[in-house]
């Protein structure tokens, strides 16, 4: 059990490295999600303002954000730990975590791009995007967990 909680809380670690450099304003899905929130819409001053109004109250941000990370990662860490201790191989565990991905992932995040206040013409880049930070989030949690099996 003592196992399955390290890696629990490795995995939140993961994901959190994870969703930081996926979602900084250097890469093309940080730019992609900051034009989905409006922020391209702001002068650099506007920017610059948000940010530090952000900043005092960032910490309950990422509070929360590592307690979904949280549920996320015991979730795979359970699935790949307990498959393999009953005799699935690793193969066939890390296929339950893709179909986890798949079929529940997958629909959440397009239902909030569909339904969300998101722009038409970046849509498809944003779902895209979405579910493939999920989904490498997903298998590097799953593949360190296979390390330590």
């Amino acid at each position: 059990m003592i196992t399955i909680l390290l890696l629990t809380i490795a995995g939140v670690v993961i994901s959190l490295v994870i969703g930081t450099l996926w979602h900084s304003l250097g890469s093309p899905m940080g730019r992609l999600h900051m034009r989905y929130i409006g922020f391209d819409k702001l002068s650099p001053e506007e920017q610059q303002q948000k940010i530090r109004e952000a900043g005092p109250t960032m910490w309950k941000t990422y509070l929360g954000q590592m307690a979904l990370s949280l549920l996320t990662s015991f979730a795979v860490v359970f699935i790949v730990t307990m498959s393999v201790k009953n005799g699935v191989s690793l193969w066939m565990a890390l296929g339950f975590v893709l179909m986890n991905w798949l079929c529940f992932m997958v629909p959440v995040i397009g239902a909030n791009i569909l339904w969300g206040p998101c722009e038409r013409a970046i849509a498809w880049k944003k779902f895209f995007a979405d579910c493939g930070y999920q989904l490498i989030t997903l298998i590097l949690i799953a593949l360190v967990t296979s390390f330590f099996m």
